[in-house]
């Protein structure tokens, strides 16, 4: 019953989860959603979406997480899962047809310490937008997202790989994709320039049949971006 349209406060919950597949509970412009989106797509799991209206979350939503985060997975066994990296990794181990973490204990030691990291870049993308919309000198913030990817990069030139975890996408890459996806939102794509190999990797993602099937345009996130700061966010924008 997977349904594009958010279910908010007063909607009917939806029934049992089918047999033959997962349900992730979403937010279409959720950069944490979005993760758990990619996954499931690039191991061709069958699933259906239930989006929810984060402003008024129907009850039986906040009685499968408390927090009322999303995303969540539900399996037909009623087993529920929550976080963005957390659903990833149990997807992973699952359904372990083309794996996305490395086999070894090293490698996806690896994997987590580059996305430790990666989790230290997210928050200045919002203190970044936030000075912007203020009106504050934002130069300084932006040196400092420079130095960020300037990490990133010399990775990348140290492995000589196409990819944070070698030459094809791997769980790393898809946990960092959403927000590189929204640079332009932020407005801050030009903090690139000064990093070929790590723009080279976001031309290489967008040719992702994964990443293709999970984006918005930068046009659309804007929007809803704009109006989810203004405390008028449009769950359904676009549809």
């Amino acid at each position: 019953m997977s349904s594009e349209k958010s279910f908010a406060a007063g909607s009917p919950a939806p029934g049992p989860v089918p047999k033959d597949q997962v349900r992730l509970y979403s937010m279409r412009f959720c950069p944490f959603a979005q993760r758990t989106r990619l996954v499931l797509h690039a191991k061709g799991i069958k699933f259906e979406t239930i989006n929810i209206h984060l402003k008024q979350k129907p009850d039986w939503f906040l009685e499968k997480n408390p927090d009322g985060l999303v995303p969540i997975i539900e399996t037909p066994a009623g087993e529920v899962v929550i976080e963005s990296v957390i659903t990833s990794e149990f997807l992973d181990e699952v359904y372990p047809e083309k794996k996305l973490l490395p086999a070894t204990p090293f490698g996806k030691a690896q994997q987590k310490m580059m996305l430790e990291h990666f989790s230290k870049i997210t928050p200045q993308l919002f203190k970044i937008s936030s000075a912007r919309r203020k009106g504050d000198d934002v130069s300084g913030l932006e040196a400092e997202l420079k130095e960020k990817f300037t990490s990133l990069n010399e990775y990348l030139v140290k492995r000589k790989t196409k990819f944070f975890g070698g030459d094809t996408i791997t769980f790393i890459d898809y946990m960092m994709w959403p927000f590189f996806e929204r640079l332009g939102m932020f407005e801050v794509q030009h903090c690139l320039d000064h990093t070929p190999e790590l723009k080279k990797w976001t031309e290489l993602m967008l040719e992702d049949p994964a990443v293709k099937a999970t984006m918005h345009s930068t046009e659309n996130h804007k929007t809803f971006f704009n109006n989810f700061l203004d405390g008028k966010p449009d769950y359904d924008y676009g549809l």
